[in-house]
């Protein structure tokens, strides 16, 4: 059965009406069955001294594997839409990077873009996976770009959305942490919301009892993203990523919505002038997260991208 958000939505009234539900038990439902649609099951490995969280095919396929990074602030549940649209093609690992979702929180570890690849060459080692493609959205997409460029043995293709790494055009959000006012940070009721408005310009359905534990969780979160974004908020205007990224090997497709207020799509073009074999996709009406916002186009892209690497 495929999960609609109107099936969800009828599914949680109905929970509500037959029990006295808290809204975390109800959150916990709905994330269980976007994931059931998608084929993913939830798993944790040990990494060090990290605990990783992370999403996984339930069923193994005779395809290849995807490896998907979230990006700041958000979590591995940010691509259960995507993996819908991928189901049965791909065995597909959706990561919390550390700092986010169910992965351990250290405040005194690094979280610049390299120690980021670090952690997810240890947690990918672990799991035994040597080659795969990989996506990454905002500051995933940095820490995929990055990844390909260390590691390009492992890498068969990388697809960045939305990627942070380079501001040579400013956005909004600049603009907006200039003045001390980073709406990617929930602080307080009402942050989260806010969040989601600049961030998305098509938002998915979401339920008020979902909604409120996000921005619970966001706002729990405040002093671990604080670290974060400290460690990442520069390096779009430092020559150090863009030096790297164009050691890239893999064919790489950046995809960039056109209505994005976190990061300027036209810095679509920097990306793929840096990066020997690269190609751009704009997606009009789209923000900060096209595999959020259209997922169906976002797999579209992506499987077009990969027949054009057929001889």
């Amino acid at each position: 059965m495929r999960h609609t958000p109107l099936n969800i939505f009828l599914l949680l009234i109905i929970t509500v009406l037959l029990s006295a539900c808290s809204r975390q038990t109800i959150y916990e439902h709905a994330i269980g069955w976007e994931r059931s649609g998608a084929g993913l099951e939830a798993a944790q490995i040990t990494v060090g001294n990290l605990n990783i969280a992370y999403l996984r095919s339930k069923e193994p396929v005779e395809g290849d594997n995807l490896v998907l990074i979230h990006g700041f602030g958000a979590n591995k549940d940010n691509w259960t839409r995507l993996a819908r649209e991928l189901k049965g093609e791909y065995n597909i690992y959706a990561l919390d990077l550390p700092g986010h979702g169910d992965s351990s929180k250290p405040l005194d570890i690094g979280y610049r873009f390299e120690d980021q690849v670090r952690y997810v060459h240890q947690t990918l080692a672990r799991l035994g996976i040597e080659q795969f493609h990989m996506m990454g959205n905002s500051m995933g997409g940095a820490i995929t770009a990055v990844y390909a460029a260390t590691h390009p043995e492992q890498v068969q293709t990388a697809v960045l959305f939305d990627p942070a790494g380079i501001f040579e055009y400013e956005s909004e959000l600049v603009e907006l942490v200039m003045k001390g006012d980073n709406p990617l940070i929930p602080k307080e009721e009402g942050d989260f919301d806010r969040l989601l408005d600049f961030a998305l310009e098509q938002r998915p359905f979401m339920p008020w009892p979902i909604l409120g534990v996000m921005e619970e969780n966001a706002i729990a979160n405040r002093d671990v993203n604080e670290v974060i974004f400290r460690a990442i908020r520069d390096t779009g205007f430092e020559p150090a990523f863009r030096n790297t990224i164009t050691n890239i090997q893999a064919p790489v497709l950046v995809v960039w919505g056109k209505l994005d207020r976190v990061i300027n799509y036209r810095n679509a073009d920097v990306f793929v002038e840096a990066i020997p074999n690269a190609r751009k996709a704009l997606l009009d009406g789209i923000g900060h997260a096209p595999m959020v916002e259209a997922p169906g186009k976002s797999a579209e892209r992506f499987r077009r991208f990969l027949a054009e690497q057929q001889p």
